[in-house]
């Protein structure tokens, strides 16, 4: 089985090879990096490239992938509206952490880019529908620096910014860090609060929708 990746940034393709390694050894895995969509959908909102998205997903099926994974929440919406008419199962990387939010009464979202913010709050909503709750009291925290630290490739210092916003929240039941790229910044923090991101669920549905479900996804 395949499974094609849809990143913005090629710092994803490392993190989702590593995931796969340690837990889903029979997947492959085809790395489609476009970062172009993340600056175009920052600047003119997601629609703006919907259709390219469509194209490439179309790209990634006819070349034989059994499911495709967006790895960028900005975009992942588009992405995962393009699925019907594939024919493949498109996901969003970052649902299943967003299903898991859901289940909480209070939610602080942190985002290092304010594009990320809007489809992020919009999919929890969704997620707390879909699960017969109301939705949570969710508050935000966009990073002040921490977008320009990641562009200029100064990986450390942008994950100890994420880490110290997490570390900053006090009156929330699960920190969501809104972008995938946040992953690491879980190891770097002290707090308490459950904080939450997306590649390792991500990737465990997207295997299963692929699938290519190892023992290591019931463990």
């Amino acid at each position: 089985m395949i499974l094609a990746l849809l990143h913005t940034s090629p710092v994803h393709v490392p993190v989702f090879d590593a995931l796969r390694d340690a837990g889903h050894p029979g997947l492959v895995l085809r790395h489609l990096v476009h970062e172009e969509l993340l600056d175009r959908a920052g600047a003119m909102g997601p629609e703006a490239v919907t259709g390219e998205i469509e194209a490439l997903l179309t790209g990634a099926a006819a070349e034989g992938a059994t499911a495709v994974l967006c790895t960028c929440s900005t975009i992942g919406g588009a992405a995962e509206s393009a699925g019907p008419a594939l024919g493949v199962p498109v996901l969003r990387v970052d649902r299943p952490m967003a299903a898991a939010a859901a289940r909480a009464e209070r939610v602080t979202v942190i985002a290092a880019l304010a594009a990320t913010l809007p489809p992020t709050l919009s999919l929890l909503a969704e997620e707390a529908d879909r699960a017969g709750r109301h939705p949570a009291e969710v508050r935000t925290v966009l990073v002040e620096g921490a977008w320009a630290r990641f562009q200029a490739g100064e990986r450390e210092g942008y994950l100890d910014l994420v880490a110290a916003a997490a570390d900053a929240v006090t009156d929330a039941d699960v920190i969501v860090l809104a972008q995938a790229s946040m992953a690491d910044a879980v190891t770097r923090t002290a707090t308490r609060i459950p904080v939450l991101s997306s590649p390792r669920p991500g990737l465990a549905a997207a295997a299963a929708a692929a699938g290519s479900v190892s023992v290591a996804d019931h463990s």
